[in-house]
């Protein structure tokens, strides 16, 4: 048995463990539990609390600790080798907040292995409930903090992103408005990632560069707390932060209550988590600049690398501390396969084979025709007005209607990535478009470069595993180098691998030019 090292990933339905053995390359255990299933006392529904108000998205953190216990107890009857487990690391799903009280450090700091994590959090925290990336409820606090920061642009450049619902910040600045006696009683404002750790290494744990981009309060060049931010947010807000660090870094021994009840390694270090998109991409294997990662579901994200911190000036795209250095983009597209699914409906095509077959009779550049593919309101770019538009295209032709939708939906993460000023050279893709050869090798002339399909499998938790053993690795001042980490856990699907055409990367870069004309031209007549 080599050096084993465990991941774990809370994320909106459930938990899951990942453990790696980092000299055998390999995953030698998962699991997940889902919080409904598991956890039916609390009442949730997909990992969230029903509430009156649809656009607020709650979820009790108690039912996290839970999720721990029972996650740490299944691994013992499973007998997993905890007792060699040299360090654990993790992820959450980002944004949501935890509201502590003066309490929580010293019962973190003497948690009793006879109770549950449950029974000794009792009484700890300012607030119940937490917000969760869900939560839409803070459209006014957005627009105020956005405001107190000289609008979108100037936000985005400090922050890495425009001000949004679901980020953390809103958030805090709602509570603080909402629920003021409260909020004078948090002494401490952790995120998931955060809280969870805190419950590893038994002592309030910092918040990374890449979870902390994700509140709208961290300076995302200079990483630390920005003072503007936090003064547009919430008075005697610094105070109640913990401090920033990187992905990875090493808080401390475990706590003896996870020694003592499961028999975790006491030696075991307990390293500081980030958010599940950051760890996402360390497990996809988005290690350096210039490597991407699409994932092609129901929404389509581009996952981009920067070695330099660039922003997008029109608060579309995120900016996170990668756990890897350097920067990590995230770019979402809402109409991914719903769009590519509504034209195939539209045309009455029976399959994807069929689809794939009408866009190989037509050209690539489909004649200079252009399809807005916006059957709900759209992410990237902004627009709240649904509806297709065409340019130059027949409504009829069903075989230029499908090159158009995967056309389109190419192009929009070209011109919409431009903004990190990064050469794309490497994209890995994933998702249930994935395996749609035709889709991709529009992809890779689009762009220019070549794709590669991977079959992802708790990419997160992997991360998390990954992230541990760097964690440890760096502790231990050998110097680890984070392509071999990865080595042999990201490889790509073999025989995958796309190659663009040259010749029509060309046609593309000039029907580019003509979508950004067309999507700007249909954003001012909305």
């Amino acid at each position: 048995m080599g050096k084993l090292f465990l991941g774990l990933d809370s994320s909106t339905q459930g938990l899951s463990a990942v453990v790696i053995d980092l000299d055998a390359r390999k995953v030698v255990y998962e699991k997940s539990l889902n919080f409904d299933q598991a956890l039916p006392q609390f009442k949730t529904k997909n990992g969230v609390l029903p509430n009156r108000d649809p656009l607020v998205k709650h979820s009790p953190p108690l039912l996290w600790a839970a999720a721990l216990d029972l996650l740490f107890a299944q691994m013992k009857k499973d007998k997993v080798a905890l007792g060699k487990i040299l360090a654990v690391s993790g992820c959450g799903q980002q944004h949501g907040s935890v509201y502590l009280n003066e309490k929580a450090g010293e019962v973190l700091a003497t948690l009793d292995p006879k109770k549950s994590l449950v029974e000794n959090l009792d009484g700890v925290f300012a607030r119940k409930t937490s917000p969760i990336w869900m939560d839409s409820s803070t459209a006014k606090e957005c627009a105020e903090i956005r405001k107190k920061l000289g609008g979108i642009k100037f936000t985005a450049s400090r922050t890495g992103s425009d001000t949004f619902e679901r980020f953390t910040g809103p958030q805090v600045r709602k509570f603080y408005k909402t629920e003021p006696k409260a909020y004078e009683k948090t002494a401490g404002i952790a995120l998931v990632s955060s809280f969870m750790a805190s419950l590893l290494a038994g002592k309030i744990a910092p918040i990374d560069f890449g979870d902390g981009a994700g509140t709208n309060l961290m300076d995302i060049r200079r990483k630390n707390w920005n003072h503007d931010a936090l003064k547009a947010t919430a008075p005697s807000l610094a105070k109640k932060l913990p401090l920033l660090a990187p992905s990875g870094h090493v808080i401390g021994p475990v706590s003896a209550y996870f020694v003592t009840k499961y028999g975790l390694n006491p030696e075991a270090l307990a390293t500081v988590w980030t958010g599940d998109n950051p760890a996402s991409a360390i497990g996809l294997g988005l290690i350096k600049s210039g490597q991407a990662a699409i994932s092609l579901g129901t929404s389509d994200t581009f996952f981009g690398t920067m070695a330099e911190c660039h922003t997008d000036e029109n608060g579309e795209g995120h900016v996170f501390g990668s756990p890897t250095g350097g920067y990590l983009t995230l770019i979402c597209f809402k109409n991914g396969s719903l769009a590519r699914e509504k034209i195939r409906e539209l045309y009455k095509i029976s399959d994807w084979k069929k689809f794939g077959d009408l866009v190989a009779q037509t050209p690539p550049g489909n004649d200079g025709a252009i399809l807005l593919p916006w059957f709900e309101a759209e992410i990237v770019p902004r627009t709240v007005t649904t509806g297709i538009r065409r340019f130059d295209l027949d409504e009829k032709n069903a075989a230029a209607n499908c090159r158009a939708v995967f056309e389109a939906q190419m192009l929009s993460m070209r011109l919409h990535s431009q903004w990190m000023q990064v050469a794309t050279e490497k994209i890995l893709v994933t998702g249930g478009a994935a395996s749609n050869q035709t889709l991709l090798q529009i992809l890779a002339d689009v762009m220019n470069c070549r794709v590669l399909r991977i079959e992802v499998s708790k990419s997160a938790a992997l991360g998390a595993a990954l992230q541990a053993a760097h964690g440890w690795l760096v502790a231990a001042d050998k110097n680890p180098a984070w392509d071999k980490i990865v080595a042999g856990f990201t490889a790509p699907v073999p025989g995958s691998e796309i190659l663009p055409d040259k010749k029509t990367a060309r046609i593309y870069d000039k029907l580019l030019e003509k979508y950004a004309s067309c999507e700007s031209d249909a954003l001012d007549g909305l």
